[in-house]
Formats: structure tokens, C-alpha cells, sequence
């Protein structure tokens, strides 16, 4: 099946970003990239906006599709620590038009809101906490998981901003680290079979 044309200008705006930046992301960059006249990209996109919108979209349904790629299923159909597991593998070796976008999205709520989507699904959200800690194991394990996702968070972004970078056995270890912090916190928190507090 041959791609959609809007198919073709997404990946091609993808490849402007990854390679230039977000700022270079014009009509005329993208066009050239796609191989279109500037008329062909406007009648998929009216305004820039809108090719940044769909582009924030479609980027972030290539992370999702990672992660569902990496798990063997989708969010919906695979337990917690699988999703949680599939999210700390997939932050290794991030792409740089991935986060580039990510950042800008962030002064964007709609454009956000693409991201927030898959984060929702897949990574621990932050829980609600009590001001004063009651020792309540639930809310202690959710704060946990929480913390191992910003550790994995953490990952993604020392991995994209590093010169160095992690050799693939440290990074290997680290990934498995922060997927063991999550299923303590999971562990800690589940009922005892024979009723001991």
C-alpha cells in the first residue's frame, strides 16, 4: 500500500527537525525534503501550526508504536510492568527530532497534550500523595514507581544530551535497575496471602 501523501510530508518534516531543529521547520524545508511543490503541503496543512501539531502527533504515535513493538502488545492489553518495562527499554537511544519536539511541546498544551497521551498510558503518573507520610503501603508504592519513571526519564535525557554516552552493557544495567525499582515498589505494595502486616 502506498503511503498518504500526509504521511509522506509527517516523515519528511520529521527528517528537517532530526536534522535541523524544530525552528527550520518551514514549508519550503519541507517541501524540498518531501519532494512536493509548497501548494502540495498546504493543502494537507493550511497553516504551520497545524503541520506542527500534526507533526507532534505523529511523532509521538512512532514512540507508542515503539514501546508497543518493544512489549509485543498494546498499553491496553499488557499488564503495568510490562508497559513500565517497554518504556525504560525504549529510553535508550532517543531520537533527536523526539526530543527537540518533546521540548517544545512543553510550552504548548495542545501540542502537549500528544505527549501527555502516551505518557498516560504507558509511564507511572504522578500519585497523590498525603503531606505528612501515613505509611500507607498503596500510596508509597505509587510514589516509588513514580520515582523510577523519572529515573527513566532521567535516562532518556542523559542519553540524548551526553557527548559520551553509556556503553551498551552500563546502560544495560542501568535499564534493568530502574525496572527493578518499579516491581519492589509493586511488590511491597501487594496484599500478603497469609494476612501478616
Amino acid at each position: 500500500m502506498r503511503p498518504s501523501k500526509r504521511l509522506e510530508i509527517l516523515d519528511a518534516a520529521t527528517r528537517v527537525v532530526q536534522r535541523e531543529g524544530v525552528t527550520m521547520l518551514t514549508y519550503e524545508s519541507v517541501a524540498a525534503e518531501a519532494g512536493m511543490t509548497k501548494g502540495g503541503l498546504l493543502y494537507h496543512f493550511p497553516s504551520r501550526e497545524e503541520l506542527l501539531l500534526g507533526l507532534h502527533r505523529h511523532v509521538a504515535a512512532q514512540w507508542e508504536h515503539s514501546m508497543e513493538t518493544e512489549a509485543g502488545g498494546t498499553a491496553q492489553e499488557l499488564s503495568r510492568a510490562e508497559r513500565f518495562r517497554a518504556f525504560v527499554k525504549d529510553s535508550q537511544n532517543p531520537d533527536r527530532a523526539e526530543l527537540l519536539l518533546m521540548l517544545e511541546a512543553s510550552e504548548d498544551p495542545v501540542a502537549n497534550a500528544a505527549w501527555d497521551e502516551v505518557y498516560a498510558r504507558w509511564a507511572p503518573q504522578p500519585p497523590q500523595v498525603t503531606a505528612v507520610p501515613d505509611h500507607d503501603d498503596a500510596e508509597a508504592a505509587a510514589l516509588q514507581r513514580f520515582i523510577a519513571r523519572l529515573a527513566a526519564d532521567g535516562l532518556w535525557f542523559y542519553e540524548a544530551l551526553s557527548t559520551e554516552g553509556l556503553s551498551p552493557t552500563m546502560r544495560e544495567r542501568v535499564t534493568e535497575e530502574i525496572i527493578a525499582l518499579a516491581y519492589r515498589a509493586s511488590v511491597s505494595a501487594a496484599p500478603r496471602a497469609d494476612g501478616a502486616e
